[in-house]
């Protein structure tokens, strides 16, 4: 098979899909991605240096069984992407919900076009975030699922991506359109890696989008949420049940 077809196979659409330039397209690759490829930080608790190489993603995700943070796995659809003949930008951005300062550019998010226009794609955050790519133009209120989205434009921030919540517009993700190559992201992903202040480096953060919702898994406290609810919780989970949960729950097959 060719690298495609097992990219394919791995999120679990069959091997000899057919490659569309649509948003049609676009919607099932990053609806199968989200399912598929866990977003989790266990290489960065572990010890392990993270490659951004495309070759090392993937060996990691496709042919190991892995998922990985921002860096990783919007790095590897960055990829795959452009093998498949789509056009894409790669941009640093910065994860404005809940914070109450402005925060760095530590996050990756592409930017592809296709024959219905330009949109955002991002399959790298463990929080409730678009399961479908959202076209990157102004003011249009883009449902998906239980979610609502749409950009605007700022001029110190550029693209600002909002969700809607309770009824009320909040940021969620700014980006603006400076290209960036793939040794651009290695001083941040390091950062992620290795800071203090890292959020990433102190306990096990995993999660995966699902049909009607998301799994997560912090720490040692596994949670299902279905329609924007919480459906299950099990607390302080043992070590048996974590690996167990790895491999039945966010399809990771990891080995420490």
């Amino acid at each position: 098979m060719t690298n495609i077809q097992k990219f394919f196979v791995r999120i679990g659409l069959p091997a000899d899909t057919k490659i569309e330039k649509n948003f049609e397209f676009l919607k099932k690759l990053q609806l199968a991605c989200v399912k598929t490829i866990a977003y989790e930080n266990l290489d960065i608790l572990d010890g392990k240096p993270l490659s951004l190489d495309h070759k090392d993603l993937f060996l990691k995700i496709v042919e190991q069984g892995r998922g990985g943070y921002c860096f990783e796995v919007n790095g590897l659809l960055s990829h795959v992407l452009k093998e498949m003949g789509f056009y894409v930008d790669d941009y640093f951005a910065r994860y404005l919900r809940g914070e109450t300062e402005i925060p760095m550019r530590r996050h990756r998010i592409l930017a592809v076009r296709c024959d219905d226009g330009r949109f955002f794609c991002d399959i790298g955050i463990g929080q409730p975030a678009p399961r479908y790519p959202v076209k990157i133009e102004i003011g249009i209120s883009q449902p998906q699922f239980d979610e609502v989205y749409k950009f605007e434009k700022d001029d110190e921030f550029g693209w600002i991506l909002y969700d809607l919540h309770e009824g009320e517009w909040r940021k969620f993700i700014s980006f603006t359109e400076e290209i960036q190559y793939e040794v651009d992201f290695v001083q941040p992903s390091f950062f992620c890696e290795a800071h203090p202040s890292s959020p990433f480096n102190k306990v096990p953060m995993i999660a995966i989008k699902t049909e009607n919702g998301r799994k997560t898994l912090d720490d040692r406290t596994f949670k299902v949420f279905e329609d924007g609810k919480l459906s299950h919780i099990e607390e302080n989970i043992s070590d048996e049940r974590f690996y167990n949960v790895l491999n039945e729950e966010f399809f990771i097959k990891y080995k420490k």
